[in-house]
């Protein structure tokens, strides 16, 4: 294949080639769903994955992003993004087909070691194509609709994956009931379908249009343009904030499924399900949140949404006392709900303001070398996790109130601590440091967090209002007839 890069685009190719990044968002997200999160989770765990493969399997993907560095180079030095992307994609994508087969060939021994090799080739592939992707998207996608096109784009591909999530969830099940003895053989046809749905999307990305990269009047050396961000103090500061971040996060939200597979002893249709309660608020939510981005600022987003979702994080050592309690399930819901919110928030202004605070003809490297520092975070964490989390095992932490009377006695379990609990606490902390760096970072348009809240509060009233209506009702199926258009 041979892609043209243009000096100009013309509004009618703009809007074709965003047609097609949403198209690639769907089957993107529809390969990400059917060999990600739970699934690829149980798969492992099926494989005999202990909690340090686990650890690590969370950590290779985000760990794999260093690959950007020489991937800065390639993209800087040839230019053409576009080719980059869709040959990377395709070499990335393949991965899944040979995971697919680990049931059909290998032992669980030599699948499990199969599937981390596997993970690390894809992801560091992967890593090459995201970064000719995010520079490529910083010069097609008009500045003034970063916020909501792509809470368009999410929307849209969340409404998708959560479609994909349930079916497949109960798919499993029915599997697993049917033939028990080949429960792994279900998730390789989910890994094939993934497989497919990656194909797809590659060929939506080839379609879509590629404007010549700016050139810099002055060129500066490789290193020298790495080390560039670092020298720009507001996107330091953002880069500060964004790494402690997605540590906190990532040393908690890998085990989440783990924590609830084996110390809550949950099914897994009831995790799916929490899932997609979590998926369809971070749906809903997703596109209010872009207005206010755009409206006011992300730095204004995250200052509400980032809290909000650390608060969540910390409540999950709740959820036993020390073990499963009569709360424990309305508070897994009422948790999965407020994370689905505030993730909505947090995944939205994130990206865009990186994609903002970047300057034009330097967005490779600043939005690289960004990216790079998260994901050393995000897969160092995990991994900490994994390998801490038989030492936390044998540890307990407890608080206990006690009121004793002469004619009686009632003891309180207030808080206690056990192996993952830990991890929830320490990201509790780490996520407070993040919000205090954010701070620091600034952003035309930023407000005060009240005025955000306020309007977040008008955004979700509206609709309430509506909906005794026969006007609200018919609103409402416009809205999601929304999401699912392309």
């Amino acid at each position: 294949m041979r892609f043209t890069v243009k000096d100009t685009l013309t509004e009618e190719e703009i809007q074709k080639g965003l047609r097609a990044v949403i198209k690639d968002g769907l089957a993107s997200r529809a390969m990400i769903t059917l060999t990600g999160g739970v699934f690829l989770v149980a798969f492992a765990l099926k494989l005999g994955a202990s909690n340090k493969v686990i650890g690590l399997l969370a950590g290779i993907p985000p760990l794999m992003q260093l690959v950007q560095i020489p991937a800065i180079y390639l993209v800087e030095k040839y230019g053409v993004r576009r080719a980059i992307c869709v040959y990377a994609s395709l070499l990335s994508r393949i991965f899944w087909l040979l995971i697919a087969l680990i049931p059909f060939f290998f032992t669980a021994q030599a699948g499990l070691t199969l599937l981390i090799v596997a993970l690390l080739l894809h992801t560091a592939l992967a890593a090459i194509s995201n970064t000719s992707w995010n520079s490529w998207m910083r010069d097609l996608v008009p500045q003034e609709q970063l916020g909501a096109f792509f809470s368009r784009r999410m929307s849209s591909t969340m409404a998708l994956g959560i479609v994909l999530y349930l079916t497949a969830g109960f798919g499993i099940d029915y599997w697993r009931k049917l033939f028990p003895e080949y429960e792994l053989y279900a998730y390789s046809i989910l890994f094939s379908l993934g497989f497919l749905a990656g194909m797809i999307g590659i060929y939506f990305i080839s379609t879509i249009p590629e404007p010549r990269m700016v050139q810099v009047e002055k060129k500066t050396s490789f290193l020298k343009s790495v080390l560039l961000p670092f020298k720009d103090k507001n996107f330091k500061n953002l880069i500060i904030f964004l790494g402690s971040w997605n540590f906190a996060v990532n040393l908690a939200a890998p085990f989440f499924t783990v924590y609830m597979l084996k110390r809550l002893q949950l099914n897994i249709s009831f995790i799916i399900g929490l899932t997609v309660l979590s998926q369809v608020m971070n749906l809903i939510f997703l596109r209010i949140w872009g207005r206010l981005s755009d409206r006011f600022s992300n730095k204004s987003v995250l200052a509400v949404s980032a809290p909000i979702f650390m608060v969540c994080i910390f409540l999950w050592t709740f959820t036993t006392l020390p073990e499963k309690h009569i709360l424990t399930i309305p508070l897994l819901i009422i948790l999965h709900i407020f994370m689905g919110i505030s993730m909505a928030g947090v995944t939205l202004a994130s990206g865009n303001i990186g994609l903002k605070l970047a300057p034009k003809g330097e967005a490779t490297s600043y939005l690289a070398v960004n990216s790079l520092i998260n994901s050393l975070a995000a897969g160092i964490a995990p991994i900490l996790g994994g390998h801490f989390a038989d030492f936390f095992a044998e540890r307990e932490f407890s608080m206990i109130l006690k009121w004793k009377s002469p004619i009686t006695e009632v003891t309180f379990q207030t808080l206690d601590f056990q192996q993952w609990d830990f991890f929830f606490f320490f990201a509790f902390l780490i996520g407070l440091y993040s919000i205090h760096r954010l701070a620091m970072v600034k952003e035309a348009g930023e407000v005060e967090d009240r005025i955000i809240i306020q309007e977040l509060i008008c955004e979700v009233r509206r609709p309430l209002r509506n909906l005794s209506s026969v006007g609200g009702l018919r609103q409402m199926v416009q809205f999601f007839s929304q999401l699912l258009s392309v």
